[in-house]
């Protein structure tokens, strides 16, 4: 009796998982192709993001000069953050980074992947290599960061500030760094002060980066993707590496537009005799007449250290998603675009 009643939980059990597997795959079939792509994308970006938290604090702190971090490097940092501020202080601003990112990675890989296929679309005589996801990678980049950059500048400014005791100025009245006490916070104040201007304030050196860095990135990713064997492919460990190089030398290339671009968004911040900045060039002229060429580049180590795995991770986890959504490989894609493009020749032919 016992055992039958057993069997029959069993049973019962396989045929939940059963029904529960055919409600998820009718999900994905019923998902369009853009949409499944943005869920890959998001999901990449929001976990690659959140494992390298810690450095892009530090990272930030190193661009936009503050002495009592950038004079005892990076180790001392850490100890310091740990020590003021506590494990959750290597954290701050991480959650306007992940709000901002899911719906930027969502954005920058689905628009990829549609700019990929329209350019394949309306000319076909452009060849399949490198230069068509530098392209496809650099419009993508510039389309995900116009709609994403609010949400950069207020995570750029949480992390900015600095939890400390409260300092007693000149007059006697208690003074604190910390002006933002949150996500909406921040916006709310930054958009009362300056506007939608405001928002955007940097925009211009984001873009000029972007452009170049986005299309990098797949650039290279793409082009070290093909001359991996067809069995290596799908490996995760051949996958984490064309990420992490294409990363490197993506951003190797455009670091001094990212640190011109921190010191605009942070400049209501800073004291107020600081030299005020302007346009892109202009700041980035001003930066290394006053500060050294070298400002152009600082934080970069740490950068490195950061870009290895967030980029590897993010190309890992959108290919391994691209898989599980039942996501066409780029080869099956164009051979579906082509073939439509025919089927539509031919109908308005015979129409």
């Amino acid at each position: 009796m016992y055992l039958g009643l057993q069997g029959l939980f069993k049973m019962a059990k396989k045929g939940e998982e059963r029904e529960m597997g055919m409600f998820f795959n009718g999900i994905i079939e019923s998902m369009p192709l853009f949409a499944k792509e943005l869920v890959a994308g998001g999901v990449a970006g929001g976990l690659a993001k959140t494992v390298v938290a810690p450095l892009e604090r530090v990272k930030i702190l190193f661009q936009t000069r503050r002495t009592e971090f950038h004079s005892i490097g990076l180790f001392g940092s850490f100890k310091k953050i740990s020590k003021t501020e506590g494990i959750m202080g290597f954290y701050r601003g991480n959650g306007a980074s992940v709000a901002r990112i899911v719906p930027y990675a969502a954005l920058h890989y689905m628009a990829y992947e549609q700019y990929r296929r329209w350019i394949i679309k309306s000319f076909p005589d452009v060849g399949r290599g490198p230069v068509l996801d530098l392209v496809a990678g650099s419009f993508a980049g510039g389309t995900a960061v116009l709609f994403t950059y609010p949400l950069d500048l207020v995570r750029t400014k949480l992390a900015y500030q600095v939890v400390g005791p409260p300092k007693i100025n000149v007059k006697g009245a208690v003074n604190t760094e910390q002006i933002y006490s949150g996500i909406l916070d921040c916006f709310s104040k930054i958009y009362k002060g300056s506007g939608l201007r405001g928002l955007y304030r940097g925009v211009a050196p984001s873009l000029y980066g972007i452009f170049p860095y986005a299309g990098l990135k797949f650039y290279f990713y793409e082009e070290m993707k093909r001359h991996v064997p067809d069995e290596q492919k799908k490996n995760i460990m051949v996958n984490l590496v064309c990420g992490s190089v294409a990363g490197l030398l993506g951003q190797t290339f455009t670091y001094p537009l990212d640190v011109v671009r921190r010191q605009m968004q942070v400049q209501r911040l800073l004291a107020a005799n600081s030299p005020e900045l302007k346009g892109t060039m202009e700041t980035l002229i001003m930066i290394a007449k006053n500060q050294g060429w070298k400002q152009l580049f600082s934080g970069l180590s740490i950068n490195y250290l950061k870009v290895v795995p967030s980029v590897a991770i993010g190309f890992t986890v959108y290919d391994i998603m691209k898989s599980s959504l039942r996501v066409p490989s780029h080869d099956e894609a164009v051979i579906e675009v082509v073939t439509n493009k025919r089927n539509t020749q031919t109908s308005s032919l015979h129409s």
